[in-house]
């Protein structure tokens, strides 16, 4: 093959146009681009947009003007068809890629203007699970029309198209089955995106499991967990099933330390020494304080204390830290509001006489095995 075209003057002639169109269109996608960077320096969607099509640009560009001088070529040229039919399929998968690229850069670029770094970062984070999904939806869509588009191009594939058609019935049925994950994957990527009943960094309780979203992919949920382990949830999955969302309104949230205490254990120096802790502590937003009894078995009170934060993570520390000063507190302080068993005798106190106040616990003494 290589030796009839060298020895065609025609096929030279046109194989030295295609060269001069290529270089062409490489020295105009340098020059667009030059000019595109300058002008869409001050636009933060448009300039990521460019940044993620530069090298399908650079590819698409010289194909097409090969393309046009192949189309413009005789068509008794010998081996014109074949070169025609391979470079029309490396066109469509240049474009189907720029066109997916394009999608993907509007969307980072969209994500780069709205960055969730802050504090109350809820509309960012929404938009980023929106701009996400969706792009990856839309590429999904891209990936499956340009694979079409370039299964058309051969006459075989039409052929089979049309009897495929002819039986839509039956493998109607079958093609659905078969494509059903797939299709109900991306349905529910598209609900996540328009309903959002979780969003991109959203602290999450599934199976029992506490974690945050870190990414959303077409077909499933990837969840960071508290222990640096990653747990893969199908998109599918959190469509069917109830699940706990700590950050779907907002990132601050409250959380409670319970302690388990003796009854003489006096509440109001519990009350002011958690007041002083968390006041000393940073990750307290000053929203929500409280200290109560909330409930009361045969052998222990149960003392809560109600603090917020501005976020999951410290409101968690914050907690930890109560928690700790508490104890230390009450060690210090008050060893006698340890829980301890009770054992009070008839000849202690009298049934008749009322009970003048708590008595400190009677401690009943170890029997040794000699006795």
């Amino acid at each position: 093959m290589l030796a009839s075209l060298q020895n065609n003057p025609r096929w030279i002639i046109t194989l030295i146009t295609a060269l001069v169109a290529a270089l062409g269109a490489v020295a105009a996608h340098i020059t667009v681009r030059a000019v595109l960077r300058r002008m869409t320096r001050h636009s933060v969607v448009l300039r990521a947009m460019l940044e993620c099509t530069r090298r399908p640009a650079a590819v698409t560009m010289p194909l097409l003007a090969m393309q046009l001088v192949w189309g413009a070529a005789p068509d008794d040229l010998e081996h014109i068809m074949v070169v025609r039919q391979v470079t029309g399929l490396l066109l469509i998968a240049a474009f189907t890629w720029l066109v997916a690229t394009t999608i993907n850069g509007v969307a980072d670029g969209v994500i780069a203007s709205n960055p969730t770094t802050g504090e109350d970062n809820l509309h960012a984070r929404r938009i980023e699970t929106q701009a996400r999904v969706l792009s990856r939806s839309a590429m999904v869509i891209v990936l499956i029309a340009g694979l079409a588009v370039a299964l058309m191009t051969f006459p075989g594939a039409r052929q089979l198209g049309a009897s495929l058609l002819a039986s839509a019935g039956v493998l109607g049925i079958v093609g659905g089955m078969a494509a059903r994950p797939v299709f109900s994957n991306l349905i529910a990527g598209l609900q996540l995106a328009l309903a959002q009943p979780l969003r991109i960094d959203d602290v999450l309780i599934v199976k029992d499991q506490f974690g945050r979203v870190e990414e959303i992919t077409g077909t499933y949920v990837v969840l960071k967990l508290w222990d640096e382990r990653r747990m893969i949830v199908p998109l599918q999955w959190f469509i069917e099933n109830p699940f706990e969302n700590w950050t779907r309104t907002g990132s601050q949230i409250m959380g409670t330390v319970f302690l388990y205490l003796d009854y003489a254990t006096p509440i109001e120096p519990i009350r002011a020494e958690a007041k002083r802790l968390v006041e000393d502590m940073p990750e307290w937003d000053k929203r929500v304080f409280g200290v109560q009894v909330t409930d009361a078995t045969d052998k222990t009170i149960q003392v809560r204390v109600l603090v917020s934060s501005s976020s999951s993570g410290k409101n968690f520390d914050l907690r930890c830290k109560v928690r700790e000063g508490l104890i230390a507190f009450l060690v210090r302080e008050y060893p006698q509001a340890l829980p301890v068993v009770r054992n009070i005798t008839d000849n202690e106190v009298s049934p008749e006489e009322p009970r003048p106040g708590l008595r400190l616990p009677h401690r009943e003494p170890v029997p040794h095995l000699s006795d």
